[in-house]
């Protein structure tokens, strides 16, 4: 019997699960140790639910400015790309938005309410009023940082980036939804299934070595107010949940970062979604809440039987 391409590892990380995979067996502990490394530093720099992070620390003072570490000001910077890049419809300063509709601690702890809905919104979209000079943070006192929407994508892009850098082997990372592989891939290639709950329709598709998938939903960080079905993902325009016309979407990108802003970008969006997607010729699945498909680029037919799996998350097959 040959020996194995690939090993792999999975944990609960962030109220999801994280999946590590290399095609070096031998490496696995070695790529653990790093992804914990890299999860841990980012988790310390910039959780909103932790009152010893870095951002949660600096928040009261940040009206007046305040020197941030490298890795907290890398974070910014890349989300206020996505938000330059989504025309806004993915902003970072949606922290009091999103405790307002009741998303103010690990969705674990986040329970149903008998509160009314309400919606905080800033006039002048809140990404712009965010001064980054360096190290210099600033931003306005009515608004608050929420990094949730980039900073999972961009841990995986960095653990994928530095165990091919310091191990050279290939290597797929999941954080949830959130998919970033790098370096050669297996001979099989990476077989990911995308499905986000047990009884979702699901599809197998292949990524070649620095391809990355993500996916974003509607379904899953859900909760009430006052009787009203609420979930995660914002629309800065009106500081509520976007109306769920998609259960979820899923993108492929050359990085994770990029993947998930098309595909939160897209629940924004709504409708228009199909046709932005489709301008930027983007390989993107699009799912109703009544299951109906539509996809753009060339993401790949759906199979015929859409007989569920038996894993909810996004991870490596075969």
């Amino acid at each position: 019997m040959s020996a194995p391409t690939t090993r792999a590892a999975e944990w609960s990380l962030w109220s999801t699960t994280a999946r590590l995979v290399v095609t070096d067996p031998a490496r696995l502990d070695d790529a653990v140790r790093i992804a914990d490394r890299i999860l841990a530093d980012i988790d310390a720099a910039c959780s909103r639910f932790r009152a010893d992070s870095e951002l949660s620390r600096i928040a009261p003072a940040l009206a007046d400015g305040v020197d941030v570490s490298p890795l907290l000001a890398t974070l910014v910077r890349y989300a206020l790309d996505v938000a330059a890049e989504t025309d806004g419809t993915v902003d970072p300063t949606l922290g009091y938005a999103l405790s307002a509709v009741g998303y103010d601690r690990d969705i674990r702890l986040v329970e149903d309410s008998d509160r009314i809905l309400r919606a905080i919104v800033s006039r002048r979209p809140g990404w712009k009023s965010v001064s980054l000079n360096g190290s210099l943070l600033r931003l306005p006192a009515h608004l608050a940082l929420d990094l949730g929407a980039t900073a999972k994508a961009v841990a995986a892009d960095l653990v994928a980036a530095e165990i091919v850098d310091q191990l050279g082997c290939g290597v797929l990372v999941s954080l949830g939804g959130d998919i970033a592989t790098a370096g050669t891939p297996p001979r099989v290639g990476w077989h990911v299934l995308v499905q986000d709950l047990p009884d979702d329709r699901r599809i197998t598709v292949e990524l070649g070595g620095g391809t990355a998938l993500a996916t974003s939903s509607t379904q899953k960080r859900r909760w009430t107010r006052a009787g009203i079905p609420v979930h995660h993902i914002l629309d800065p325009r009106t500081g509520l949940p976007a109306p769920a016309v998609w259960k979820t979407v899923t993108a492929a990108a050359p990085s994770c970062l990029a993947a998930n802003a098309l595909s939160t970008s897209s629940i924004v969006r709504g409708e228009e979604a199909v046709s932005w997607l489709a301008a930027k010729g983007v390989a993107a699945r699009l799912v109703r809440w009544d299951d109906t498909v539509i996809t753009t680029g060339d993401w790949p037919a759906e199979p015929a039987s859409a007989t569920p799996a038996t894993h909810p998350e996004l991870r490596k097959a075969g």
